[in-house]
């Protein structure tokens, strides 16, 4: 069978590829269904108690991908990426391709706060789950004050021993193109006082936008050497981006 390439370099679905996300669909959706609302007595309960079995959707969301979609992962943390988690929260800023990365890093990055649209929370039912687990809610529509919110906000969270995750361009970017880096994680880099570990992935090869449609195949995400504390925000937005944007080739 021939496939035809797309702009990523990827392949086109296949017809595997097609059914796969029609049984994903089946099953995955309508589970999540059940398990936001079965769950809803547990955030009655302190978050400890309540947080593991919560966070149990996000191995089934992975189980899932890897045994319905053929969707794997595979991770490489540069040493000094390593070391700068192990001693405390950092920053990291990652490129958004996907929902993959959304949900799976709940998991690969050991619970850590999203910077995320205040919208989302107004989501019926699921947006009770986001107050609970402290993410870090952003007004987009608040202007300069939004920014001070959010910055209050992960200094919260970073208090309380997690890392915080942040889409620096700000919305999901399709590989390929490119949108400019935004002031906020900057804001975070300047006032937290924390390293920021950049990380690259090319989930959207294979969980595109806009479409229920997946490929197979391995998404590689990268933990690239921090960024220490210190520089000018220019300079740091600069070496983010440039570190980031030759990472990914």
């Amino acid at each position: 069978m021939t496939v035809t390439p797309l702009s990523d370099g990827a392949a086109a679905p296949s017809l595997a590829d097609r059914l796969r996300s029609i049984l994903f669909a089946l099953l995955f959706y309508p589970v999540t269904v059940a398990i936001v609302i079965l769950y809803l007595p547990l955030l009655l309960l302190p978050t400890r108690w309540s947080q593991p079995l919560c966070y149990s959707w996000i191995r089934l969301f992975l189980g899932m991908s890897r045994a319905v979609l053929g969707v794997r992962y595979r991770v490489s943390v540069d040493p000094e990426a390593a070391a700068a988690i192990a001693e405390g929260p950092v920053i990291y800023a990652s490129k958004h391709q996907s929902m993959w990365e959304t949900l799976a890093f709940n998991e690969l990055l050991g619970r850590p706060a999203f910077v995320l649209k205040r919208e989302l929370e107004r989501i019926p039912l699921f947006g009770l789950y986001l107050k609970t687990f402290g993410m870090v809610a952003v007004d987009r529509a608040a202007g300069a004050s939004a920014l001070k919110g959010m910055v209050r906000q992960a200094a919260e969270q970073t208090a309380l021993g997690r890392s915080i995750v942040i889409y620096p361009q700000g919305t999901r970017v399709a590989p390929g193109d490119h949108k400019p880096y935004l002031p906020g994680v900057a804001a975070l880099y300047q006032k937290l006082d924390a390293p920021v570990v950049p990380v690259t992935l090319d989930s959207g090869r294979y969980w595109p936008r806009r479409t229920l449609v997946k490929r197979a195949g391995v998404i590689e995400v990268r933990l690239l050497a921090p960024i220490p504390p210190g520089l000018d925000r220019k300079t740091f937005l600069r070496t983010l981006e440039e570190r980031i944007e030759s990472a990914c080739g």
